[in-house]
């Protein structure tokens, strides 16, 4: 099958900064592509290279195998980061009007209600919350029921309650056959919504693949990391921890490495048999998160300063 969207040996660059350095991919029918990187990763350069509103340097892509400046633009959905339509409007007036600039648009209360602005519809666009200006932009991205769909942090400022709601509405569009490529700055929306995930990092993409998968390759072993009062090497050379687990110290505390859900209580036991006094137990598995800082050495929300003022933010 051919791809929906392609990208092929894609380069940008900002003055002495590359945004892009080669990016390639490709997006099949139906699939949620999500894409992650820290601040300055070339994420939103990205973006518009894919939708041809940058021009690139060189090399070449493809949405529903036309060059991007080229194919219907009411097949294309595009929530940009940044987006400040007319203050003065409703929510209703403002999707309405987009609804007008397409042939085969949605019906703007249908859509108003899908992204949970039924009750803001008469609302001021600058009145509503950041929240609910975000889903009102939601809304007009999807007016023109998109066939490609592009969201650049689509749920930033969105309470959790809100971001679950407008995930399912996500995963139903994906389900009934459109093409979603999602930026995100949070692992759990690429964890939950991607079927692919990208990890951008200096204009180039390190490695694409399956969310578990690459997390079974790359994210390492569980853990339980114990945060003590006192001494934590005292602390650790007074337990005696099940023979198949391995301890260390670090900034955080005592990590108890390779500890899967039954080990728990075994390494609770072990530190209360040796009288030592903690102030928490986290559990933690590895996600995506591990896998970025496996692959790049750096942690996810590091940014890169320099090329971000250089390229304007975030690239």
């Amino acid at each position: 099958m051919d791809a929906v969207l392609a990208a092929d040996d894609l380069r940008k660059s900002y003055g002495d900064v590359e945004a892009l350095s080669g990016v390639s991919l490709s997006v099949a029918e139906g699939e949620v592509f999500g894409l992650i990187g820290p601040n300055g990763a070339g994420k939103t350069t990205l973006v518009r290279a894919l939708t041809g509103t940058t021009a690139v340097d060189s090399g070449s892509a493809a949405i529903l195998g036309r060059d991007p400046t080229e194919v219907d633009r009411q097949r294309l959905g595009v929530l940009p980061q940044e987006f400040r339509p007319a203050g003065r409007l409703s929510a209703r007036e403002l999707v309405a009007y987009y609804a007008g600039l397409y042939d085969d648009a949605r019906d703007p209360d249908a859509v108003l209600d899908e992204v949970g602005l039924a009750d803001a519809a008469d609302t001021w666009y600058e009145n509503l919350s950041g929240g609910q200006q975000r889903r009102a932009c939601i809304a007009l991205t999807l007016v023109n029921d998109p066939d490609v769909l592009f969201l650049d942090e689509p749920t930033t400022g969105i309470d959790p309650a809100g971001r679950r709601s407008l995930w399912g509405l996500v995963e139903d569009l994906a389900a009934g056959g459109t093409t979603v490529f999602l930026t995100s700055h949070s692992m759990e929306e690429i964890e939950r919504l991607a079927d692919r995930v990208g990890l951008l990092n200096a204009g180039g993409l390190v490695t694409v693949g399956e969310p578990d998968d690459l997390v079974a390759e790359y994210g390492g072993e569980s853990r339980l990391v114990v945060r003590t009062d006192g001494d934590a090497d005292a602390a650790l050379g007074s337990v005696s921890l099940p023979a198949a687990l391995d301890a260390t110290v670090s900034g955080d505390g005592i990590t108890v490495h390779g500890v899967g859900p039954r080990d728990i209580g075994d390494v609770v036991a072990a530190f209360d048999d040796a009288g030592v006094v903690y102030e928490s137990l986290v559990w933690k598995q590895p996600g995506l998160e591990e896998v970025y800082l496996s692959l790049t050495g750096e942690q996810f929300e590091a940014a890169r300063p320099a090329a971000a003022a250089a390229a304007g933010g975030d690239r």
